[in-house]
Protein backbone atom coordinates (compact mmCIF):
# COMPACT_ATOMS: atom_id res chain seq x y z
CA UNK A 1 0.00 0.00 0.00
CA UNK A 2 1.92 2.79 -0.97
CA UNK A 3 1.63 6.46 0.23
CA UNK A 4 2.20 9.69 -1.37
CA UNK A 5 5.86 9.67 -0.43
CA UNK A 6 5.78 6.69 -3.75
CA UNK A 7 5.17 9.30 -6.43
CA UNK A 8 6.07 6.87 -8.93
CA UNK A 9 4.54 3.74 -7.84
CA UNK A 10 0.97 5.48 -7.27
CA UNK A 11 1.34 7.47 -11.01
CA UNK A 12 2.34 4.21 -11.91
CA UNK A 13 -1.30 2.49 -10.11
CA UNK A 14 -3.19 5.03 -11.50
CA UNK A 15 -1.90 4.95 -14.95
CA UNK A 16 -2.39 0.59 -14.09
CA UNK A 17 -6.07 1.20 -13.22
CA UNK A 18 -7.53 3.18 -15.95
CA UNK A 19 -5.58 2.06 -18.85
CA UNK A 20 -5.65 -1.66 -18.99
CA UNK A 21 -4.04 -4.56 -21.68
CA UNK A 22 -4.46 -7.95 -21.60
CA UNK A 23 -2.83 -10.25 -19.10
CA UNK A 24 -0.13 -12.12 -19.33
CA UNK A 25 1.71 -15.10 -16.88
CA UNK A 26 4.78 -16.53 -17.07
CA UNK A 27 4.37 -19.60 -18.98
CA UNK A 28 3.83 -22.78 -16.23
CA UNK A 29 6.73 -25.35 -16.31
CA UNK A 30 4.89 -28.37 -15.26
CA UNK A 31 1.27 -28.94 -14.47
CA UNK A 32 1.59 -30.37 -10.82
CA UNK A 33 3.60 -29.54 -7.91
CA UNK A 34 4.49 -31.02 -4.85
CA UNK A 35 2.33 -32.98 -3.00
CA UNK A 36 1.30 -30.61 -0.09
CA UNK A 37 1.61 -27.60 -2.42
CA UNK A 38 -0.64 -29.16 -5.18
CA UNK A 39 -3.92 -29.82 -4.15
CA UNK A 40 -7.04 -31.62 -6.42
CA UNK A 41 -8.69 -28.94 -8.84
CA UNK A 42 -11.81 -27.92 -7.01
CA UNK A 43 -15.05 -28.99 -7.28
CA UNK A 44 -17.02 -28.63 -10.48
CA UNK A 45 -20.26 -28.72 -9.28
CA UNK A 46 -20.93 -25.02 -8.59
CA UNK A 47 -19.23 -21.60 -9.36
CA UNK A 48 -19.18 -18.10 -7.58
CA UNK A 49 -18.58 -15.07 -8.89
CA UNK A 50 -16.12 -12.42 -8.36
CA UNK A 51 -15.71 -10.24 -6.25
CA UNK A 52 -16.23 -12.28 -4.00
CA UNK A 53 -17.05 -9.54 -1.75
CA UNK A 54 -17.94 -6.04 -3.15
CA UNK A 55 -16.94 -3.90 -0.38
CA UNK A 56 -14.09 -2.14 0.31
CA UNK A 57 -11.22 -4.40 2.19
CA UNK A 58 -8.51 -3.67 0.68
CA UNK A 59 -4.76 -4.71 1.72
CA UNK A 60 -5.70 -8.08 2.10
CA UNK A 61 -4.19 -11.34 4.34
CA UNK A 62 -5.77 -14.44 4.48
CA UNK A 63 -5.26 -17.11 6.59
CA UNK A 64 -6.81 -20.31 7.63
CA UNK A 65 -7.13 -21.97 11.29
CA UNK A 66 -8.91 -25.64 10.78
CA UNK A 67 -11.71 -25.07 8.90
CA UNK A 68 -12.09 -21.54 9.14
CA UNK A 69 -10.79 -18.77 6.77
CA UNK A 70 -9.92 -15.24 8.14
CA UNK A 71 -8.97 -12.16 6.38
CA UNK A 72 -7.75 -8.73 7.70
CA UNK A 73 -7.80 -5.75 5.33
CA UNK A 74 -7.09 -1.62 5.88
CA UNK A 75 -9.11 0.79 7.28
CA UNK A 76 -6.71 4.24 7.45
CA UNK A 77 -8.51 6.44 9.80
CA UNK A 78 -11.62 4.34 10.94
CA UNK A 79 -12.11 3.24 14.19
CA UNK A 80 -12.20 0.62 15.06
CA UNK A 81 -9.31 -0.77 12.62
CA UNK A 82 -8.13 -3.49 10.88
CA UNK A 83 -11.06 -5.56 10.44
CA UNK A 84 -11.13 -9.77 10.56
CA UNK A 85 -13.40 -10.82 8.32
CA UNK A 86 -14.53 -14.74 8.54
CA UNK A 87 -15.52 -17.64 6.15
CA UNK A 88 -15.56 -21.31 5.85
CA UNK A 89 -15.59 -21.23 1.77
CA UNK A 90 -13.13 -18.44 0.46
CA UNK A 91 -16.36 -17.37 -0.56
CA UNK A 92 -19.30 -15.88 1.50
CA UNK A 93 -18.05 -13.81 4.47
CA UNK A 94 -18.94 -11.91 7.94
CA UNK A 95 -17.50 -9.49 9.28
CA UNK A 96 -16.47 -10.67 12.68
CA UNK A 97 -14.00 -8.01 14.66
CA UNK A 98 -11.61 -5.92 14.55
CA UNK A 99 -7.70 -6.16 15.28
CA UNK A 100 -6.93 -2.64 16.87
CA UNK A 101 -9.82 -1.77 19.17
CA UNK A 102 -8.64 2.30 18.90
CA UNK A 103 -6.42 4.47 16.89
CA UNK A 104 -5.05 6.01 20.04
CA UNK A 105 -1.87 6.75 18.21
CA UNK A 106 -2.26 10.30 18.89
CA UNK A 107 -4.30 13.50 18.97
CA UNK A 108 -5.43 13.74 15.30
CA UNK A 109 -6.90 9.90 15.64
CA UNK A 110 -9.41 12.02 17.21
CA UNK A 111 -10.14 14.89 15.39
CA UNK A 112 -8.49 16.89 18.45
CA UNK A 113 -6.41 20.27 17.12
CA UNK A 114 -5.29 17.54 13.71
CA UNK A 115 -6.89 15.09 11.13
CA UNK A 116 -5.17 11.63 10.48
CA UNK A 117 -7.43 11.22 7.23
CA UNK A 118 -5.43 8.79 5.19
CA UNK A 119 -2.96 7.67 7.48
CA UNK A 120 -3.40 4.88 10.22
CA UNK A 121 -4.25 1.20 9.16
CA UNK A 122 -2.18 0.48 6.23
CA UNK A 123 -1.49 -2.81 4.93
CA UNK A 124 -0.75 -5.18 7.91
CA UNK A 125 -0.93 -8.62 8.96
CA UNK A 126 -2.82 -11.31 10.38
CA UNK A 127 -1.23 -14.38 11.96
CA UNK A 128 -2.08 -17.47 14.19
CA UNK A 129 0.14 -19.12 16.46
CA UNK A 130 -0.54 -22.62 17.62
CA UNK A 131 2.08 -23.02 20.24
CA UNK A 132 -0.74 -20.66 22.04
CA UNK A 133 -3.27 -20.46 20.24
CA UNK A 134 -3.37 -17.15 19.23
CA UNK A 135 -3.89 -14.55 16.49
CA UNK A 136 -1.59 -11.85 15.85
CA UNK A 137 -2.23 -8.53 14.06
CA UNK A 138 0.71 -6.43 12.96
CA UNK A 139 1.17 -3.02 11.30
CA UNK A 140 3.09 -0.06 11.54
CA UNK A 141 1.73 3.31 12.07
CA UNK A 142 2.47 6.77 10.74
CA UNK A 143 6.36 5.15 10.30
CA UNK A 144 7.17 5.79 12.90
CA UNK A 145 7.18 2.14 14.56
CA UNK A 146 5.09 -0.71 14.63
CA UNK A 147 2.14 -2.22 17.00
CA UNK A 148 1.29 -5.87 17.74
CA UNK A 149 -2.47 -6.98 19.21
CA UNK A 150 -3.34 -9.85 19.94
CA UNK A 151 -6.21 -12.18 21.04
CA UNK A 152 -7.51 -15.92 21.32
CA UNK A 153 -10.71 -15.14 19.40
CA UNK A 154 -11.06 -12.76 16.59
CA UNK A 155 -13.99 -11.28 18.03
CA UNK A 156 -11.78 -10.29 20.46
CA UNK A 157 -11.13 -8.64 23.31
CA UNK A 158 -7.69 -7.61 21.54
CA UNK A 159 -5.18 -6.64 23.46
CA UNK A 160 -2.29 -4.56 22.27
CA UNK A 161 0.97 -6.51 23.06
CA UNK A 162 3.84 -4.36 22.21
CA UNK A 163 5.22 -1.81 20.22
CA UNK A 164 8.13 -1.90 18.12
CA UNK A 165 10.91 0.82 17.30
CA UNK A 166 11.13 -0.40 13.19
CA UNK A 167 8.29 0.76 11.58
CA UNK A 168 7.70 -2.51 9.63
CA UNK A 169 5.93 -0.97 6.20
CA UNK A 170 3.36 -3.04 4.40
CA UNK A 171 4.63 -6.12 6.56
CA UNK A 172 4.07 -10.06 6.22
CA UNK A 173 4.24 -11.88 9.70
CA UNK A 174 5.30 -15.43 9.38
CA UNK A 175 5.04 -18.33 12.27
CA UNK A 176 7.73 -20.59 11.41
CA UNK A 177 7.36 -24.29 11.94
CA UNK A 178 9.72 -23.85 14.93
CA UNK A 179 7.15 -21.19 16.32
CA UNK A 180 9.81 -18.38 15.53
CA UNK A 181 8.00 -15.18 14.44
CA UNK A 182 9.31 -13.47 11.49
CA UNK A 183 8.19 -10.39 9.54
CA UNK A 184 9.01 -9.45 5.50
CA UNK A 185 8.42 -5.54 5.10
CA UNK A 186 9.71 -2.76 2.98
CA UNK A 187 9.39 -0.56 -0.30
CA UNK A 188 11.80 -1.74 -2.82
CA UNK A 189 14.39 -2.47 -0.80
CA UNK A 190 12.77 -5.43 1.48
CA UNK A 191 14.20 -6.81 4.42
CA UNK A 192 13.17 -9.69 6.96
CA UNK A 193 13.11 -9.16 10.80
CA UNK A 194 13.18 -11.88 13.59
CA UNK A 195 11.26 -11.27 16.51
CA UNK A 196 11.71 -12.19 20.27
CA UNK A 197 9.90 -15.68 20.89
CA UNK A 198 7.27 -14.14 22.99
CA UNK A 199 7.07 -11.76 20.13
CA UNK A 200 7.15 -8.20 22.04
CA UNK A 201 11.08 -7.37 20.73
CA UNK A 202 13.10 -6.91 17.24
CA UNK A 203 15.89 -9.52 17.14
CA UNK A 204 17.40 -9.45 14.14
CA UNK A 205 16.76 -7.34 10.70
CA UNK A 206 18.10 -7.69 7.36
CA UNK A 207 17.79 -6.82 3.95
CA UNK A 208 17.23 -9.63 1.75
CA UNK A 209 16.25 -8.13 -1.27
CA UNK A 210 15.99 -5.19 -3.91
CA UNK A 211 13.89 -4.50 -6.49
CA UNK A 212 15.44 -4.51 -9.75
CA UNK A 213 14.93 -1.13 -11.54
CA UNK A 214 13.20 -2.81 -14.76
CA UNK A 215 10.14 -4.48 -12.05
CA UNK A 216 10.14 -0.99 -10.46
CA UNK A 217 8.49 -0.52 -7.08
CA UNK A 218 7.62 -4.09 -4.94
CA UNK A 219 5.73 -3.52 -1.35
CA UNK A 220 2.67 -5.70 0.21
CA UNK A 221 4.75 -8.39 1.59
CA UNK A 222 3.20 -11.61 2.82
CA UNK A 223 5.52 -14.21 4.01
CA UNK A 224 4.86 -17.94 4.17
CA UNK A 225 6.50 -21.20 4.25
CA UNK A 226 5.65 -23.82 1.72
CA UNK A 227 7.17 -27.04 1.67
CA UNK A 228 10.57 -26.20 3.22
CA UNK A 229 10.49 -23.35 1.69
CA UNK A 230 10.36 -19.43 2.49
CA UNK A 231 8.41 -17.14 0.15
CA UNK A 232 7.57 -13.45 0.48
CA UNK A 233 4.59 -12.46 -2.06
CA UNK A 234 4.76 -9.02 -3.46
CA UNK A 235 2.93 -6.34 -5.32
CA UNK A 236 3.93 -3.96 -7.57
CA UNK A 237 0.99 -1.26 -7.69
CA UNK A 238 -1.50 -1.65 -8.76
CA UNK A 239 -0.45 -3.46 -11.49
CA UNK A 240 1.38 -6.60 -10.70
CA UNK A 241 2.23 -9.35 -8.04
CA UNK A 242 5.79 -10.87 -7.74
CA UNK A 243 7.03 -13.63 -5.82
CA UNK A 244 10.47 -14.24 -3.92
CA UNK A 245 11.59 -17.55 -3.13
CA UNK A 246 14.74 -19.00 -0.10
CA UNK A 247 15.52 -22.10 -0.24
CA UNK A 248 17.99 -21.24 2.52
CA UNK A 249 15.98 -20.12 5.03
CA UNK A 250 14.02 -16.98 5.74
CA UNK A 251 17.26 -14.48 5.40
CA UNK A 252 17.76 -15.90 1.95
CA UNK A 253 18.91 -15.38 -0.60
CA UNK A 254 15.95 -14.94 -2.25
CA UNK A 255 15.24 -15.17 -6.36
CA UNK A 256 12.01 -13.68 -7.74
CA UNK A 257 9.36 -14.52 -10.33
CA UNK A 258 6.72 -12.61 -11.69
CA UNK A 259 3.50 -13.77 -11.08
CA UNK A 260 0.96 -11.76 -13.13
CA UNK A 261 1.37 -8.24 -14.68
CA UNK A 262 -1.24 -5.51 -16.40
CA UNK A 263 -3.81 -8.97 -16.12
CA UNK A 264 -7.60 -7.83 -16.93
CA UNK A 265 -9.67 -8.20 -13.29
CA UNK A 266 -13.16 -9.32 -13.27
CA UNK A 267 -15.14 -6.06 -12.82
CA UNK A 268 -15.51 -3.82 -15.57
CA UNK A 269 -13.47 -0.96 -15.88
CA UNK A 270 -11.57 -1.84 -12.41
CA UNK A 271 -8.26 -2.25 -12.18
CA UNK A 272 -5.32 -5.40 -11.86
CA UNK A 273 -6.61 -7.43 -9.22
CA UNK A 274 -2.93 -7.43 -7.16
CA UNK A 275 -2.11 -7.34 -3.42
CA UNK A 276 -3.43 -10.02 -1.38
CA UNK A 277 -2.70 -13.06 0.02
CA UNK A 278 -2.00 -17.27 -0.78
CA UNK A 279 -4.66 -19.53 1.50
CA UNK A 280 -4.56 -23.67 1.08
CA UNK A 281 -7.93 -25.39 1.65
CA UNK A 282 -8.18 -28.25 3.91
CA UNK A 283 -7.82 -30.52 0.99
CA UNK A 284 -4.23 -28.93 -0.49
CA UNK A 285 -5.83 -26.42 -3.19
CA UNK A 286 -4.06 -23.07 -3.24
CA UNK A 287 -6.31 -19.88 -3.60
CA UNK A 288 -5.16 -16.01 -4.09
CA UNK A 289 -7.34 -13.53 -2.41
CA UNK A 290 -6.39 -10.18 -4.34
CA UNK A 291 -8.52 -7.00 -4.42
CA UNK A 292 -8.83 -4.78 -7.42
CA UNK A 293 -9.24 -0.91 -7.84
CA UNK A 294 -12.44 -0.22 -8.38
CA UNK A 295 -13.37 3.39 -7.57
CA UNK A 296 -15.25 5.54 -6.46
CA UNK A 297 -16.42 1.82 -4.09
CA UNK A 298 -12.98 1.23 -3.41
CA UNK A 299 -11.19 -1.88 -3.70
CA UNK A 300 -12.99 -5.37 -3.48
CA UNK A 301 -11.63 -8.65 -3.06
CA UNK A 302 -11.42 -11.17 -5.68
CA UNK A 303 -10.42 -14.81 -5.72
CA UNK A 304 -8.70 -17.12 -8.09
CA UNK A 305 -7.11 -20.50 -7.54
CA UNK A 306 -3.55 -20.99 -7.68
CA UNK A 307 -1.36 -24.35 -9.07
CA UNK A 308 2.27 -24.53 -8.46
CA UNK A 309 4.97 -25.53 -10.93
CA UNK A 310 7.18 -28.48 -10.43
CA UNK A 311 10.03 -26.37 -8.96
CA UNK A 312 7.54 -25.08 -6.40
CA UNK A 313 6.04 -21.11 -8.10
CA UNK A 314 2.82 -20.20 -7.84
CA UNK A 315 0.68 -20.10 -11.11
CA UNK A 316 -2.81 -17.86 -11.28
CA UNK A 317 -5.10 -20.30 -13.41
CA UNK A 318 -6.65 -17.71 -15.83
CA UNK A 319 -10.10 -17.48 -17.69
CA UNK A 320 -9.83 -16.50 -21.34
CA UNK A 321 -6.44 -14.85 -20.79
CA UNK A 322 -8.03 -12.68 -17.59
CA UNK A 323 -8.52 -13.27 -14.14
CA UNK A 324 -11.94 -14.98 -14.16
CA UNK A 325 -15.25 -13.61 -13.35
CA UNK A 326 -16.12 -16.84 -12.40
CA UNK A 327 -14.69 -20.45 -11.23
CA UNK A 328 -15.74 -23.38 -9.79
CA UNK A 329 -16.13 -23.13 -6.08
CA UNK A 330 -13.59 -24.53 -3.59
CA UNK A 331 -14.21 -27.69 -2.60
CA UNK A 332 -14.49 -27.31 1.74
CA UNK A 333 -16.54 -29.60 4.25
CA UNK A 334 -19.77 -28.35 4.89
CA UNK A 335 -19.91 -24.79 6.17
CA UNK A 336 -21.27 -25.17 9.94
CA UNK A 337 -23.46 -22.68 9.77
CA UNK A 338 -24.51 -19.16 7.30
CA UNK A 339 -22.58 -16.12 7.84
CA UNK A 340 -23.74 -13.17 8.89
CA UNK A 341 -25.13 -11.17 5.28
CA UNK A 342 -22.98 -8.01 4.69
CA UNK A 343 -26.67 -6.35 3.63
CA UNK A 344 -29.31 -6.34 5.07
CA UNK A 345 -31.40 -4.53 8.19
CA UNK A 346 -29.59 -2.91 11.75
CA UNK A 347 -32.40 -2.42 14.29
CA UNK A 348 -28.94 -1.67 16.72
CA UNK A 349 -30.30 -4.37 18.80
CA UNK A 350 -28.54 -5.19 22.22
CA UNK A 351 -26.05 -2.56 23.62
CA UNK A 352 -23.34 -2.72 21.37
CA UNK A 353 -22.66 -1.65 17.92
CA UNK A 354 -22.23 -4.81 14.94
CA UNK A 355 -18.51 -5.16 13.56
CA UNK A 356 -20.23 -3.85 10.46
CA UNK A 357 -19.88 -0.33 11.65
CA UNK A 358 -16.70 1.84 11.76
CA UNK A 359 -16.45 5.49 13.08
CA UNK A 360 -15.19 8.48 11.24
CA UNK A 361 -11.51 8.31 13.55
CA UNK A 362 -12.12 8.05 17.33
CA UNK A 363 -15.59 8.26 18.27
CA UNK A 364 -16.13 10.55 21.85
CA UNK A 365 -17.75 7.70 23.64
CA UNK A 366 -19.48 9.69 26.38
CA UNK A 367 -21.95 10.95 23.15
CA UNK A 368 -23.30 7.76 21.56
CA UNK A 369 -24.84 4.83 23.38
CA UNK A 370 -26.64 1.79 21.70
CA UNK A 371 -29.55 0.82 23.11
CA UNK A 372 -32.04 -1.13 20.73
CA UNK A 373 -31.58 2.04 19.07
CA UNK A 374 -28.45 4.20 18.24
CA UNK A 375 -27.88 7.95 19.88
CA UNK A 376 -25.95 10.12 18.67
CA UNK A 377 -25.41 13.43 20.92
CA UNK A 378 -23.65 16.14 19.53
CA UNK A 379 -19.57 15.84 20.12
CA UNK A 380 -18.45 18.84 18.35
CA UNK A 381 -19.41 22.47 17.43
CA UNK A 382 -18.30 22.83 13.43
CA UNK A 383 -19.77 23.39 10.55
CA UNK A 384 -17.60 21.24 8.97
CA UNK A 385 -18.71 17.66 8.53
CA UNK A 386 -14.76 16.08 8.49
CA UNK A 387 -14.23 17.89 11.52
CA UNK A 388 -17.15 16.54 12.97
CA UNK A 389 -16.64 13.43 15.51
CA UNK A 390 -18.78 10.69 15.94
CA UNK A 391 -19.60 10.10 12.37
CA UNK A 392 -20.63 6.16 11.79
CA UNK A 393 -19.90 4.64 8.78
CA UNK A 394 -20.87 1.53 6.92
CA UNK A 395 -19.63 0.47 3.67
CA UNK A 396 -21.61 0.19 0.56
CA UNK A 397 -22.24 -2.70 -1.38
CA UNK A 398 -21.41 -2.51 -4.84
CA UNK A 399 -22.06 -2.26 -7.85
CA UNK A 400 -25.01 -0.28 -6.49
CA UNK A 401 -27.11 0.18 -2.96
CA UNK A 402 -29.39 1.69 -1.29
CA UNK A 403 -29.50 2.83 2.20
CA UNK A 404 -32.35 3.87 4.61
CA UNK A 405 -32.47 5.26 7.66
CA UNK A 406 -35.03 5.83 10.10
CA UNK A 407 -34.23 8.72 11.94
CA UNK A 408 -35.81 10.15 15.30
CA UNK A 409 -35.05 14.47 15.74
CA UNK A 410 -37.14 15.31 18.74
CA UNK A 411 -34.38 16.27 20.72
CA UNK A 412 -32.36 17.92 17.90
CA UNK A 413 -31.09 21.58 19.01
CA UNK A 414 -30.79 24.98 17.12
CA UNK A 415 -27.83 24.85 15.10
CA UNK A 416 -27.70 21.12 14.58
CA UNK A 417 -27.00 19.14 11.95
CA UNK A 418 -27.91 15.19 11.51
CA UNK A 419 -28.65 12.53 8.71
CA UNK A 420 -27.30 10.43 6.29
CA UNK A 421 -24.08 11.38 4.04
CA UNK A 422 -22.17 9.85 1.11
CA UNK A 423 -18.67 10.05 2.44
CA UNK A 424 -15.28 10.68 1.01
CA UNK A 425 -13.06 13.35 0.17
CA UNK A 426 -15.83 14.24 -2.06
CA UNK A 427 -18.87 14.05 -0.09
CA UNK A 428 -23.08 15.14 -0.02
CA UNK A 429 -25.44 14.68 2.26
CA UNK A 430 -29.19 14.82 3.28
CA UNK A 431 -30.43 15.27 6.12
CA UNK A 432 -31.78 17.54 8.80
CA UNK A 433 -31.30 21.45 9.89
CA UNK A 434 -32.90 23.04 13.11
CA UNK A 435 -32.78 26.56 12.76
CA UNK A 436 -34.60 29.28 14.85
CA UNK A 437 -36.74 26.31 16.32
CA UNK A 438 -37.66 24.87 12.76
CA UNK A 439 -36.63 21.82 11.44
CA UNK A 440 -35.94 21.34 7.22
CA UNK A 441 -34.65 18.32 5.60
CA UNK A 442 -32.18 19.42 3.29
CA UNK A 443 -29.77 18.06 0.65
CA UNK A 444 -25.90 19.30 0.46
CA UNK A 445 -23.37 18.87 -2.10
CA UNK A 446 -19.47 20.08 -2.75
CA UNK A 447 -18.24 19.25 0.30
CA UNK A 448 -14.28 18.54 -0.57
CA UNK A 449 -10.91 18.33 0.78
CA UNK A 450 -7.60 18.76 -0.93
CA UNK A 451 -5.26 16.12 -1.58
CA UNK A 452 -3.60 17.26 2.16
CA UNK A 453 -7.07 16.12 3.47
CA UNK A 454 -7.79 19.97 4.50
CA UNK A 455 -11.22 20.89 4.05
CA UNK A 456 -11.37 22.99 1.13
CA UNK A 457 -15.10 23.14 0.95
CA UNK A 458 -18.11 22.67 4.06
CA UNK A 459 -21.06 22.71 1.46
CA UNK A 460 -23.49 23.75 -1.16
CA UNK A 461 -27.70 23.49 0.56
CA UNK A 462 -28.78 22.85 -3.24
CA UNK A 463 -32.73 21.40 -1.95
CA UNK A 464 -35.12 21.73 0.76
CA UNK A 465 -38.45 20.92 2.58
CA UNK A 466 -40.27 21.09 5.69
CA UNK A 467 -39.98 18.53 7.86
CA UNK A 468 -42.64 17.96 10.35
CA UNK A 469 -43.37 15.97 13.30
CA UNK A 470 -40.48 14.14 15.14
CA UNK A 471 -39.21 10.95 12.81
CA UNK A 472 -38.36 10.92 9.22
CA UNK A 473 -36.83 8.11 7.02
CA UNK A 474 -33.21 8.96 5.03
CA UNK A 475 -32.51 7.51 2.30
CA UNK A 476 -29.29 7.05 -0.21
CA UNK A 477 -28.34 5.39 -3.52
CA UNK A 478 -24.70 5.29 -4.47
CA UNK A 479 -23.78 4.10 -8.09
CA UNK A 480 -20.10 2.65 -7.01
CA UNK A 481 -19.60 1.13 -10.18
CA UNK A 482 -15.70 1.67 -11.46
CA UNK A 483 -15.40 5.13 -13.42
CA UNK A 484 -16.38 8.51 -13.53
CA UNK A 485 -19.57 10.39 -12.87
CA UNK A 486 -21.50 7.68 -11.18
CA UNK A 487 -24.25 9.06 -9.57
CA UNK A 488 -25.07 9.27 -6.09
CA UNK A 489 -29.06 10.30 -5.14
CA UNK A 490 -31.20 11.22 -1.85
CA UNK A 491 -34.87 11.36 -1.13
CA UNK A 492 -36.89 11.32 2.18
CA UNK A 493 -40.22 10.17 3.34
CA UNK A 494 -42.58 10.59 6.29
CA UNK A 495 -43.92 7.56 6.53
CA UNK A 496 -41.08 5.24 5.65
CA UNK A 497 -43.15 3.77 2.30
CA UNK A 498 -43.89 6.98 -0.15
CA UNK A 499 -40.10 8.84 -0.64
CA UNK A 500 -39.48 12.03 -2.22
CA UNK A 501 -36.42 12.90 -4.50
CA UNK A 502 -34.44 15.41 -3.22
CA UNK A 503 -31.57 17.78 -5.03
CA UNK A 504 -29.71 16.85 -7.77
CA UNK A 505 -27.90 13.70 -8.32
CA UNK A 506 -24.38 14.24 -6.87
CA UNK A 507 -21.39 12.90 -8.71
CA UNK A 508 -19.14 10.07 -6.78
CA UNK A 509 -15.38 11.13 -6.86
CA UNK A 510 -12.85 8.46 -8.24
CA UNK A 511 -9.57 10.04 -7.57
CA UNK A 512 -7.64 7.10 -5.67
CA UNK A 513 -5.32 9.01 -3.38
CA UNK A 514 -7.91 8.68 -0.67
CA UNK A 515 -7.59 5.03 -0.74
CA UNK A 516 -11.13 4.36 0.54
CA UNK A 517 -14.13 4.16 -1.18
CA UNK A 518 -17.13 5.82 -0.20
CA UNK A 519 -19.14 5.17 2.69
CA UNK A 520 -22.65 5.55 4.08
CA UNK A 521 -22.32 7.68 7.29
CA UNK A 522 -24.68 8.48 9.88
CA UNK A 523 -23.71 12.08 11.65
CA UNK A 524 -25.21 14.42 14.41
CA UNK A 525 -23.07 17.55 14.89
CA UNK A 526 -23.91 20.84 16.12
CA UNK A 527 -22.69 24.60 14.83
CA UNK A 528 -24.18 26.72 17.81
CA UNK A 529 -24.06 24.46 21.28
CA UNK A 530 -23.76 20.91 22.32
CA UNK A 531 -26.31 19.06 23.71
CA UNK A 532 -28.49 17.94 21.29
CA UNK A 533 -29.21 14.25 20.26
CA UNK A 534 -31.00 12.13 17.52
CA UNK A 535 -31.63 8.96 17.26
CA UNK A 536 -31.16 5.64 14.62
CA UNK A 537 -33.99 3.06 15.04
CA UNK A 538 -33.21 1.32 11.88
CA UNK A 539 -30.83 1.42 9.04
CA UNK A 540 -31.17 -0.88 6.06
CA UNK A 541 -28.87 -1.89 3.25
CA UNK A 542 -29.91 -3.19 0.08
CA UNK A 543 -29.33 -3.97 -3.55
CA UNK A 544 -31.17 -4.43 -6.77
Amino acid sequence: MSWTHHTLSRRRALTAATGLTAGTLLPPTAAAGTASAQGPPPAAAAAFTNPVIWQDFADIDVIRVGATFYASASTMHYSPGAPVLRSYDLVNWEIAGHSVPALDFGAKYDLNGARGYVRGIWASSLAYRPSNRTFYWLGQIDFARTYVYTATAVEGPWSRLTTIGTPYYDAGLLVDSDDTLYVAYGNTTISVAQLSPDGRDQVRTQQVFTTPSSVGTLEGARFYKINGQYYIFLTRPANGQYILKSSSGPFGPYTMRQVLLDLRGPIPGGGVPHQGGLVQTQNGAWYYLAFVDAYPGGRMPALAPVTWTADGWPVVQLVNGAWGTSYPNPTVPTPPRQVTPMTGVDTFDGTTLKPKWEWNHNPDNTKWSVNNGLTLRTATVTNDLYWARNTLTHRIQGPTSTATIQLDFLAMRDGDRAGLALLRDSSAWIGLKRDGGTTRVVMVNTLTMDTNWNTTNTGTEVASATASGSRIWLRANADIRPGTGRPGTFSYSADGITFTRLGPAFSLGNDWRFFMGYRFALFNHATQTLGGAVRVTRFELTTP
